[in-house]
């Protein structure tokens, strides 16, 4: 590997004009790069990581500035770089894949046309030979079919495919640099350790580097060389990969390392130190009835008409989303759901919702076959208030228009006894207090409140009315990995507390492990394995659980952890050389 650095940040500044002010987002940050080295900024939101990525690529937001310090790419000062010389850049030696592939592509224009696009913009294909180059880049990137896919738009394709269509995109020229910017949440283990993978082959084959953003620190570990921690906009600790794990010194990296869900880890070991409550949380009794009971629930969405079927009328045969899937949920039990992207684990929790119709089976909650009562009059149902949800994206799941306080009160105004303004508020408070939100923040609106402070915005919500069934879908999967676990900790309480069913919708493996008792594996709409959550993860019988939990990126053992010396140099644990 070449000494000289092909990227140089020294004393990187950035700010942002608000309203509140001046914004100092990143401060004093330096590192290098080597040519075919990859490296890891990690650290939560807000600590600056993807606003130094934004930075070298010249990308800020219009009230983002330099101010001060030096990006030096290739010998190249990038930040007195004209934009028609940064315009010549990117693609061509430095590129960029995004954390939602779906919002890099465009929607109205094929995949292939968006390679191309690429291609002739720096000068890398003709008319002629732009084509077979394009579908080169989807083979290489492993896409199957990929003559085909080259005329499929990006709605048509899976969340995984969509990245690899990115990472297409980003390769075309065969850049020196890739920044790969959270470029797998929101992906299932399996599809983020092909993506990841792949990756990671493509930059070896071309000896390119490699600068990953993210905040999962299993991931960081298993493909970069070395690794930066940032914290609130500096570089807090930098060191080789295998010594950052194995010895951090900075109180940061101890809590984020301490906070990853991981095999030898209970739930409260991942809160940090100083939290009060170290007693493990009980968990309710489990009844011998059942409260919810699936038998061979279907789900066959309409036929799906491909180029064939629009010219000639013929339509494909489709495949059933939920195939005959049977299992029952007793009170007071927390029953797992995992599978990859399109397995059916969601489609299965809206037709226990009512929010899909099933084709086929049966759904009996509290002894009713809620199935047979129509979509809206369900909606109004006294047992649906007794099931409520909690959703992936809290953002997305909170009206922008309410406050918290009037987010937390509509599922009792909709569907609670009537109550006067008083003691509506007072419930509301009480709500607030038992998720742990401050009631300073009950009049604020979702885009004034912070991921983790969404998320128990959700969960306030969804027990407004006391249910006896709670289905999380993917709960913490965007979230910070401290805010996760104190989120994960939270539900386990409110199940004591309130003794709470679970169904628990995740494609993380360790999570459902700390906060499930059964598990359910759901492959192709089909259920492949069932069993007691530690019994299936520590002895799988099907092979594809066997991929689930091998796909699981991991960091060292952390038995150094309790003696590592504690320092607040960030320069401390810098190494010279990588692991590899």
């Amino acid at each position: 590997m070449n000494d000289v650095p092909l990227l140089q940040i020294d004393d990187l500044a950035v700010t942002f004009e608000t309203r509140g002010g001046k914004v100092e987002a990143v401060r004093n940050v330096s590192f290098q790069l080597k040519k075919g080295e990859a490296l890891a900024i990690v650290g939560e939101s807000g600590s600056g990581k993807s606003v130094t990525s934004y930075a070298t690529m010249r990308i800020l937001d219009r009230n983002g500035t330099v101010a001060g310090g030096r990006i030096t790419f290739g010998g190249m000062d990038l930040t007195t770089a004209s934009e028609a010389a940064m315009s010549d850049l990117r693609g061509r030696e430095l590129s960029m894949i995004f954390q939602d592939p779906r919002s890099a592509l465009n929607p109205i224009r094929t995949v292939g046309r968006q390679i191309e696009d690429v291609l002739l913009r720096h000068s890398q294909a003709t008319r002629h030979d732009m084509r077979a180059k394009a579908i080169e880049m989807l083979r290489k990137v492993k896409i199957a079919r990929p003559e085909e896919r080259y005329h499929a738009y990006p709605f048509e394709l899976s969340g995984g495919m969509c990245q690899r269509v990115v990472i297409a995109i980003a390769l075309a020229c065969d850049p020196q640099l890739l920044i790969a910017d959270e470029p797998t949440t929101g992906l299932d283990v399996t599809t983020q350790k092909a993506v990841m993978d792949l990756a990671d082959d493509l930059r070896r084959q071309s000896n390119l580097s490699l600068l990953l953003i993210t905040h999962d620190l299993g991931l960081a570990a298993t493909y970069c060389d070395r690794i930066v921690v940032m914290e609130r906009g500096r570089i807090v600790e930098a060191a080789e990969a295998r010594t950052l794990f194995a010895a951090p010194r900075h109180p940061y990296t101890r809590r984020l390392i301490a906070a990853m869900p991981r095999r030898s880890a209970g739930l409260r070991d991942l809160l940090p130190p100083g939290d009060t409550k170290r007693a493990p949380p009980t968990r309710p009794a489990i009844a011998a009835e059942p409260l919810l009971v699936v038998d061979k629930l279907t789900k066959t969405f309409g036929p799906k008409l491909g180029l064939p079927g629009r010219l000639f009328g013929k339509s494909e045969a489709p495949a059933p989303a939920v195939d005959r899937l049977s299992f029952i949920l007793h009170r007071g039990e927390s029953l797992g759901l995992v599978g990859e992207s399109g397995c059916g684990k969601s489609t299965t929790s809206s037709m226990i919702m009512r929010l899909l119709d099933p084709t086929a089976g049966q759904i009996v909650f509290h002894g009713e076959r809620i199935d047979q009562i129509p979509r809206a009059r369900f909606a109004s149902s006294p047992l649906r208030a007794r099931m409520q949800m909690v959703f992936q994206d809290h953002t997305a799941s909170l009206n922008p228009r309410f406050t918290a306080r009037r987010s937390i009160a509509d599922p009792i105004l909709r569907l609670g006894r009537r109550r006067d303004r008083r003691s509506l508020d007072q419930r509301v408070a009480e709500l607030a207090e038992k998720v742990s939100l401050p009631p300073e923040l009950l009049d604020r609106f979702p885009h004034q409140l912070s991921g983790g402070q969404k998320a128990r915005v959700g969960i306030a919500r969804a027990i407004a009315l006391s249910p006896d069934l709670l289905i999380l879908d993917e709960p913490t999967a965007a979230l910070d990995v401290s805010v996760q676990a104190v989120v994960l900790n939270l539900l386990a309480d409110l199940r004591a507390e309130m003794g709470l069913s679970y169904l628990f919708i995740s494609h993380d493996l360790e999570v459902v492990r700390l906060l499930c008792d059964r598990v359910i594996v759901m492959r192709a709409g089909v259920m492949v394995e069932e069993g007691l959550t530690g019994e299936v993860l520590t002895h799988p019988r099907a092979d594809y659980t066997r991929e689930l939990i091998d796909a699981i990126p991991s960091i060292e053992p952390d038995s150094a952890l309790p003696n590592a010396p504690v320092t607040d140099d960030p320069a401390a644990g810098v190494p010279a050389a990588p692991v590899r």
